[in-house]
């Protein structure tokens, strides 16, 4: 179904989340803050250049004959509207003036976010995190692993912690789920590695409330049993993988005048 067959309330407003291996996309509903439609997927496009996510991005926008703002995440560093990191996806990014090449390529008006920012921005909206004070800190693990750090459901943009070193390489390379499906380990292997990972970032910013989100959010009681204890609960996201979409829309609903 798309939306020309289906009524769009005004609280709907687009959302795309740009994700290493996938570009996923639908109308959300502001209000409610979940989907308003069931979401259209696409594989990342490799190589992951600029202009080929582009055509994927509106294959996914089309997919919906959706007209308005358009709100997308990206897998790395967003700073008024460019790219400035691309771990997972294609150097081409870097420096690039990414939300003005969309609006551009879509005709619509576009706001740019952080893809973890954009999931951690709908869970304490929405989701795990709302009515949370304190340090409440989001951990996509997906192809990498991102994060979102609020204090008192202030966000702290761009902190890609999957970035942080542990045991010599970049912590993502350790403890993603990419990782944890490259290297074939049980749930038990992959939680002793994330035991790891979750004593460093405890450390650095005392968090009350970890949420962990991105794909694999589904199966949190396969492993989030098996984790040793922290100071700080941790629980799977609410919104799960369409923590982000619906994120997006957020921002783009913020740049737009619109009430979120």
């Amino acid at each position: 179904m798309n939306a020309s067959s289906a009524k769009v309330s005004s609280a709907q407003v687009f959302g795309v989340d740009i994700g290493g291996s996938g570009i996923k996309g639908a109308p959300a509903d502001l209000e409610r803050g979940e989907l308003a439609q069931e979401r259209h997927k696409v594989l990342t496009p490799q190589p992951s250049e600029p202009k080929a996510v582009l055509e994927a991005v509106r294959e996914v926008v089309g997919h919906f004959d959706w007209n308005g703002p358009v709100g997308l995440t990206f897998p790395g560093v967003v700073v008024d509207g460019h790219t400035l990191s691309a771990a997972n996806v294609d150097k081409g990014w870097i420096g690039l003036d990414a939300a003005t090449m969309f609006a551009e390529g879509l005709g619509m008006p576009v706001a740019l976010v952080n893809d973890a920012d954009a999931a951690g921005m709908a869970e304490v909206a929405y989701g795990a995190g709302k009515g949370r004070s304190g340090v409440v800190l989001l951990l996509t693990l997906g192809t990498g692993i991102g994060s979102a750090l609020f204090s008192d459901g202030v966000l702290v943009p761009n902190t890609e912690l999957g970035h942080l070193e542990l045991h010599g390489k970049d912590a993502e390379k350790h403890a993603s789920s990419a990782a944890k499906e490259h290297h074939d380990w049980s749930w038990s292997e992959w939680a002793g590695r994330l035991d790891d990972y979750f004593a460093v970032v405890e450390q650095l910013f005392s968090p009350q409330l970890i949420i962990i989100g991105g794909g694999v959010s589904r199966k949190a009681d396969k492993f989030l049993p098996l984790l040793k204890p922290l100071r700080a609960e941790i629980v799977p996201a609410g919104l799960q993988n369409d923590a982000g979409i619906v994120g997006a829309a957020m921002a783009a609903a913020k740049s737009a005048g619109r009430p979120a």
